[in-house]
Order: C-alpha cells, then structure tokens, then sequence
C-alpha cells in the first residue's frame, strides 16, 4: 500500500516528530510542502496531511498543498499539533468533501507552542509531544493501515 504524507513542522518540529516515528515503522512517502508544493499523489492509495495550528486551522502551505495536489476519490487522515485542544480541521475537511475523498480519521495531540501571545508567557504544553503522544500517533496509523488491508 502507498502511503504519502504531506506536512508544515517548522517552528518546534512537533509535528515532523510524529511522522517520524510513524516513518520508522512503515514506508511513506514524507512530503514537506516547504520545500514541494506541488506533488502528483494520484499514486497513492492513502495521503495523509499533518500540521501543526496555525490560528485555529492547519498551516496554509498544507492548505494550499492539498486544494492544488489532492486528486478526487482517494482515502485521507489528518494529523494535527495545537497547543490548546480544538478540532481545526474545518478547512481540510473542506477540501477532502470537494474532492470527494473519503476521510479516515485524524489524530491530535499537544505539541510545544510558542506562535503568538504564547511567546509571552513562555509557551504552553511543554515537553509535547511526549511518548505518550507520539505512541497514539503510530497507534492512530496502524489501526488506519489495518482497516485498509
């Protein structure tokens, strides 16, 4: 089975923390939309786009990756870092109905946050993702892969 993932992780690195250890464990394609932002994944049978929350939705580089490259009719999840809990994947679900591509779940955890008026009280969910995280972030994929199989 193809698996791609494209992803935004850039300021703490939360994000590109989960797929890594996901990496470790099955063969996907790891895609940054920094540096790619246009992509053929009509290949793939699952993609996958990860970010961290950007306010209150996924970056807009993984946005943009997704309306520009996401073909029709394929199976999507969501991966997601936020400092404070939220669900934020209105404007990817968006484009995964308009795609009609059918979304086989999303995992969020806390990732270590700084963007904005966190800055000023030093952050928050520090020490996020921790093992706890990161292990439910491979659960998350298994259980999407073995579905699928």
């Amino acid at each position: 089975m193809k698996v791609a993932i494209a992803y935004y992780s850039r300021h703490h690195g939360n994000t590109r923390k989960l797929l890594d250890a996901i990496k470790e464990q099955w063969d996907v394609e790891l895609i940054d939309v920094v540096e790619c932002s246009e992509a053929d994944l009509s290949g793939y049978d699952v993609i996958g786009f990860a970010s961290g929350i950007y306010f209150g939705k996924f970056s807009d580089k993984v946005i943009d990756f997704a309306k520009k490259n996401l073909p029709g009719n394929k199976r999507v999840f969501l991966v997601k870092t936020y400092g404070v809990k939220g669900d934020y994947t209105k404007a990817m679900r968006r484009i995964i109905a308009d795609k009609s591509c059918v979304l086989l779940g999303t995992y969020g955890c806390r990732g270590y946050d700084t963007f904005g008026p966190f800055k000023l009280i030093g952050g928050v969910a520090k020490g996020h993702p921790d093992e706890k995280d990161v292990n439910g972030a491979v659960e998350f994929f298994r259980r999407i892969i073995q579905q699928l199989e």
